[in-house]
């Protein structure tokens, strides 16, 4: 992302903190928000599009930005789903859906899904805290999901990501600090984006199939130290 984007990101970023705006609130205007950050419109909208991508934001046309996922009216009352769901359903889902989203983008990928996706892996390793790597890894899969050029599979995903992000990520994480350099994911990341990029649908379902069973593995390790 070009300098002026990353600042803009930065600063939309500190002012929602600091601004404070309520889950399912709406923005201001971009025109008056890029007075309000001191940026450009095309710098406004490539930030807007990041926070969109992970989740922190949802827009819709003639209604405005919103802060958070989309509400249940939106996406089929997901809240419903993610209350009577649990991090072992959610991993059985993405082990069903994930690989084969992978194969698909193996075929379909453009040269700017490679790029982000090459992006996200850097940006996960240079991140400063768990949460940080989590917006990471969280923006690499959607990433694979949009390379799968499938506008329905797409829907799909997010979807499910949106469960699992209210039924995984609303237990918080009690390691402080960012990933150690040996975390498994950084390594299996690289797998399925070589695959990718060698075009081989077999090698990319493969890799991240392997990925997910190690998420799953962690996932379940997590639990029992919690118990």
């Amino acid at each position: 992302m070009p300098n002026g984007a990353n600042a803009a990101l930065t600063q939309l970023r500190a002012w929602l903190a600091q601004d404070a705006i309520a889950n399912g609130g709406k923005l201001p205007p971009e025109r008056e928000l890029c007075e309000l950050l001191g940026v450009s419109r095309g710098e406004l909208r490539k930030a807007l599009a990041v926070l969109e991508q992970d989740g922190a934001l949802w827009r819709q046309v003639g209604k405005g930005t919103f802060v958070g996922l989309k509400p249940a009216d939106e996406m089929t009352s997901l809240s419903a789903v993610a209350a009577r769901s649990s991090p072992g359903e959610v991993m059985r889902a993405r082990l069903k859906f994930e690989p084969m989203l992978a194969a698909e983008a193996a075929i379909n990928a453009s040269a700017s899904d490679i790029e982000q996706l090459r992006i996200c892996i850097a940006a996960s390793r240079e991140a400063r805290t768990w949460r940080e790597y989590e917006t990471c890894d969280n923006r690499f899969h959607r990433t694979v999901a949009l390379a799968a050029s499938n506008e329905l599979l797409l829907s799909m995903f997010d979807h499910m990501n949106a469960v699992r992000r209210a039924v995984v990520w609303s237990r918080g994480r009690a390691a402080q600090g960012p990933p150690p350099s040996s975390h498994h994911s950084f390594a299996e990341h690289d797998q399925v984006f070589e695959a990718l990029t060698d075009r081989d649908p077999q090698a990319a379902n493969t890799a991240m199939r392997r990925h997910l069973m190690a998420v799953e593995a962690a996932l379940l390790d997590s639990q029992e130290a919690a118990e």
